[in-house]
């Protein structure tokens, strides 16, 4: 019985896991150079919108995921404001194959941090008085299919950090 135990408990520690620590903000900005004369114009905005995620290894079986969302709406040619926020995660992640490594901090850690980082950018955007912006969601397993596809046809190795 006790061999069954220990035997138990080793095939444990083997098993993938996955468990979110922290979620916080890791930088912020917003800059409105029209202002106040933006608001005294008929609001016929068009959005430009940048996403980046990046990750880093911190000690032991540790990964910090920043989701970076930057955002600039133009009215007419004038640039009315210009919001970004870097949404940050830790994760322990243990126990995963390099592919699998790969995809959970390429697409489903940032699909964890979005709808923190989406409410933050609304929040600040309207904080500075404009329309919030309510972004669509985003598909980040597409988006990491599509950046493994591109890395494939260049010769290029994921890395991860």
């Amino acid at each position: 019985m006790t061999d069954q135990q220990t035997t138990g408990a080793a095939a444990e520690d083997n098993s993938p896991q996955f468990s979110m620590q922290r979620i916080y903000v890791r930088d912020l900005s917003f800059e409105a150079p029209k202002s106040p004369q933006i608001f005294r114009q008929t609001w016929e905005p068009s959005v430009g919108l940048d996403l980046n995620t990046k990750q880093k290894a911190l000690e032991g079986d540790f990964h910090e995921v920043v989701l970076t969302l930057s955002v600039t709406v133009k009215n007419g040619d004038e640039v009315a404001f210009i919001a970004e926020v870097q949404q940050a995660g830790i994760f322990l992640i243990k126990n995963l194959d390099a592919e699998s490594m790969s995809h959970t901090l390429g697409a489903f850690c940032p699909n964890i941090l979005f709808p923190y980082a989406r409410e933050t950018l609304d929040s600040l955007v309207t904080r500075g008085s404009f329309p919030a912006l309510m972004l669509s969601p985003v598909n980040f397993d597409a988006l990491y299919a599509q950046e493994m596809q591109r890395m494939q046809e260049a010769g290029e190795a994921p890395t991860v950090q």
